[in-house]
């Protein structure tokens, strides 16, 4: 599958955040912070790396309804593409 470079950046950029995030929580219990805190900063996180997947999918879904025979080819039918989508959602 190609990914625009632009949408791989972008992906890279938001696990690079959702990384900081997951550190702040290690770091969090480690310091004894409150349960809700933590709950709050791990939904936070979930969600971000829910959205760089979502991203991810968007950009194969739309390169595989722009070549729909070479994605085919690829191994990635839309059928395909969509089924990850649902993993995801």
């Amino acid at each position: 599958m190609e990914l625009p470079e632009d949408t791989v950046s972008d992906v890279i950029r938001r696990l690079r955040r959702v990384e900081g995030q997951v550190r702040g929580i290690q770091q969090m219990l480690t310091e004894g912070r409150d349960c809700r805190d933590v709950v709050t900063q791990m939904s936070a996180a979930n969600k971000a790396l829910e959205q760089a997947g979502f991203v991810l999918i968007a950009a194969g879904l739309t390169w595989c309804i722009q070549d729909p025979e070479r994605s085919a080819a690829e191994g990635y039918e839309i059928a395909d593409v969509q089924k990850m989508f649902t993993k995801l959602a």
